[in-house]
């Protein structure tokens, strides 16, 4: 065989397996796993009144593939841990959270151009309606996000449980 097929052919194998190797190293680098990321870093939050909500930290793990959040109210007696993911088989980003008062939210949704959307499942209430839990980050121009967290029945708001504004903590 002529030595310049020799030279084509072991860059084209070199390429192909650098290819395979780099794809196959990382199960999570797809742009759909980095959509949440905007919310990654150490934030202080505050109400829409300016008064202080809490601390949150919120960030990147095994591989790239989880967001974990670290609540703390401004009190420091309410705390809660969320673990974020985008399901491949799913097409959708999961959220669960959970908190120290036994409490937690099963979420489910997607990006939307500079907003993540997640919403739970409806929830059967004692009122006998069904109630869903529907949370927005939105980042902001100047780099803040916003978390709106809306309670809805059949489409209808009914209650806004929680409307933070996180700013980067120094």
């Amino acid at each position: 065989m002529n030595k310049k097929y020799l030279i084509l052919i072991s860059i084209f194998l070199a390429t192909a397996f650098g290819t395979w190797a780099q794809s196959s190293d990382c199960n999570c680098c797809s742009e759909n796993h980095d959509d949440f990321d905007f919310w990654e870093g150490k934030w202080e939050v505050t109400n829409t009144d300016g008064t202080v909500a809490g601390k949150n930290t919120i960030v990147k793990m095994q591989d790239g593939c989880v967001l974990k959040e670290n609540w703390v109210g401004a009190k420091g007696n309410y705390t809660g841990t969320s673990l974020n993911f985008y399901n491949d088989k799913t097409k959708q980003w999961e959220q669960l959270w959970v908190d120290n008062s036994g409490s937690y939210l099963k979420l489910t949704g997607n990006r939307i151009e500079n907003q993540m959307i997640l919403k739970s499942e409806p929830i059967d209430h004692k009122d006998g309606k069904q109630y869903v839990n529907k949370i927005t980050w939105t980042l902001n121009n100047d780099g803040t996000v916003r978390q709106l967290w809306e309670i809805m029945n059949n489409g209808t708001l009914v209650n806004v449980a929680f409307d933070g504004l996180y700013k980067k903590a120094d």
